[in-house]
């Protein structure tokens, strides 16, 4: 059997669009479960649409999911002589024709066939004409000759086997009377020339199958095997829209979310390995099928997708999420805490392996991390500041005084203290430390407290007591 050859061939319009994300990662799954290869093509003929700045957007999209392919990205505006000479060589054979309507004789053609209660398509007027009766002046279109009669097949591993009726299609055109091809025949002359054996895409595309078994047919090229996959929904069963999460894979990395978490969470949109919910890229690959791709759409879910990242981010290598902070703050234009989290890396390192289980996103994780590099005075939000009452601030007195004369700045030191000082106050542990913790952090969750003071310092934890005892 030949090498598997996938390829994902998105449109350049600004950005991965999460479901094309979905689409790129089953292509490349299914070329590493087979030992082959997936190509990357750029079908950039809109070149209103087509930018530089688009290609770059998809490119580093892919990139940040972890999705490599083999070779340059195939551009196919850059291929359209090809497409013009195997659609002329079409002709050759007698397969295609050369159609010389003008717009309005096509309108015409639409009208006539609504008025008969038939679909409006055109008539195949120049199908047997000869060229010698062609108008002057007038440059052709290219059509490709449907069969007459019969069926086309779509044999695909997803809805099974398709059945379309050659009366339902026209003669399409498959090259521009500007030369350049239409998108159902460059497709199939792109994927014929890089050797594709595997079409995975949306099943938008199912349609398109039919028309473009008729090129295939016309040049005795073997038909890829087939896979489309129904659309992502929102979780109301509409099609995803922008509110429900239909945004570019960027958006996901700037929202907090970790490549891996991505992967795993896409892979599970259409595809599964029994009840797995948590696996590994290298076990998705190692399961991947397309006979386990599901036919019914799959629901876009942000609190599955918030779950699987918070499992991602505890089980993640602090040195790696570090980075993945700095990464994301710097992003999103949040400077001071890009700063911040530089300035204080060997800290914010220590405190990783507390704040990871209390976090979903990285962007928690940076807010969670704030009380290191905190400025003083540090301002509590609503719910920290609820808890600094005149009653506290008296607490926080006490336990000001407690912890200046501590010789030992450690957390058994701090916490023997305090446990000291609750019961001679007659007071629970917690009735310290929640002022405590709004006093030293701004917030009602943090780590530990005890771990908290030990983090930030003596100094720093006295000079952060001092402001609130005198506010």
């Amino acid at each position: 059997m030949s090498q598997v050859v996938t390829r994902f061939a998105p449109s350049p319009t600004g950005y991965l669009h999460i479901g094309g994300a979905r689409t790129a990662l089953f292509s490349w799954a299914y070329a590493k479960n087979q030992g082959g290869k997936m190509l990357l093509r750029i079908e950039d003929t809109d070149r209103e649409r087509s930018t530089e700045a688009a290609v770059t957007a998809l490119i580093d999209g892919l990139t940040w999911l972890g999705l490599d392919w083999e070779g340059e990205p195939i551009s196919q505006f850059a291929r359209a002589s090809r497409h013009a000479e195997v659609a002329h060589e079409l002709v050759k054979m007698g397969h295609a024709y050369y159609c010389y309507c003008s717009p309005e004789e096509l309108d015409q053609m639409r009208e006539e066939a609504r008025a008969a209660g038939k679909p409006p398509r055109y008539n195949g007027f120049w199908r047997d004409r000869d060229p010698s009766e062609a108008p002057e002046g007038i440059k052709p279109v290219v059509r490709i000759k449907a069969p007459l009669s019969g069926e086309i097949v779509v044999h695909d591993h997803v809805q099974g086997d398709v059945v379309f009726k050659t009366e339902n299609l026209d003669d399409f055109i498959i090259l521009r009377s500007d030369g350049t091809p239409t998108y159902m025949h460059a497709v199939v002359v792109d994927d014929h020339d890089m050797g594709v054996t595997h079409i995975i895409r949306g099943d938008d595309h199912l349609t398109n199958a039919a028309r473009q078994i008729v090129i295939y047919n016309a040049m005795g090229w073997t038909v890829p095997e087939m896979a489309h996959i129904p659309l992502i929904h929102g979780p109301d069963g509409a099609k995803l829209s922008k509110r429900h999460g239909a945004l570019g894979v960027e958006a996901y990395r700037q929202m907090g979310y970790l490549p891996e978490a991505v992967r795993n969470y896409l892979a599970r949109l259409g595809w599964s390995h029994g009840d797995d919910e948590i696996f590994s890229t290298e076990q998705m690959v190692e399961w991947f099928s397309l006979e386990a791709l599901n036919k019914g759409a799959a629901r876009f879910d942000f609190v599955k997708l918030e779950n699987i990242n918070g499992h991602y981010i505890r089980e993640a290598d602090p040195r790696y999420l570090y980075e993945v902070m700095v990464g994301t703050a710097e992003e999103v234009g949040r400077d001071e805490d890009a700063k911040g989290l530089k300035a204080n890396h060997n800290t914010v390192l220590a405190a990783l392996p507390e704040l990871q289980p209390r976090a979903k996103t990285v962007l928690e994780l940076i807010d969670l991390a704030q009380f290191i590099y905190a400025l003083r005075p540090i301002t509590p939000d609503a719910a920290a500041a609820a808890l600094l009452t005149d009653d506290s601030r008296l607490v926080l007195k006490s336990i000001a005084d407690t912890l200046g004369g501590l010789a030992d700045w450690s957390v058994p030191a701090i916490d023997t203290a305090m446990r000291a000082l609750a019961e001679e106050k007659g007071l629970k542990l917690g009735k310290l430390a929640q002022p405590l913790r709004a006093a030293l952090t701004g917030r009602t969750v943090s780590p530990g407290i005890f771990e908290v003071m030990v983090l930030i310092g003596r100094e720093e934890s006295l000079a952060r007591l001092g402001d609130q005892i005198g506010g």
